[in-house]
């Protein structure tokens, strides 16, 4: 599993830090800031974003690729990387939404989906990568 596990976890890191790169810097950004306005940071705390992609990432290859590569293939991590992705991203939003006076029902909707496909596209493809890696 060890031997397994990095390049598995390195491939999925790599893929998903370029989507959601492109998506909160080219396609929401402007969504966001206008949306949340005085709740965001003038600059990120990068070390606790850091933790999150490196945390999420071991969550993302332990239970979705990992056994994708096993026994399922692309469709497989892309079916339960969306379930992963919505239900991570559902606690995060959905307390926002419960606890926080403000907080838009219009973010929550739109992360809960970028949640789910980004996680989704991101399983699948490091599946691919990882996939044609070993045939190689």
């Amino acid at each position: 599993m060890k031997s397994r596990f990095l390049p598995a976890y390195l491939v999925t890191l790599v893929v998903f830090l370029v989507l959601d790169g492109l998506w909160l810097g080219l396609v929401a950004q402007s969504l966001y800031q206008s949306q949340l306005g005085a709740l965001m940071s003038k600059t990120p705390l990068w070390a606790a974003a850091v933790l999150f992609y490196l945390l999420y990432i071991v969550g993302l290859v332990v239970f979705v690729v990992a056994p994708a590569l096993r026994t399922g293939g692309p469709r497989s991590a892309a079916l339960h990387g969306a379930l992963f992705g919505l239900v991570a991203y559902a606690t995060y939003d959905l307390t926002n939404l419960a606890t926080l006076n403000g907080w838009p029902v219009t973010i929550t909707l739109i992360d809960l989906v970028w949640g789910a496909t980004v996680t989704a596209a991101s399983s699948a493809l490091a599946v691919l990568i990882l996939s044609r890696r070993k045939t190689a």
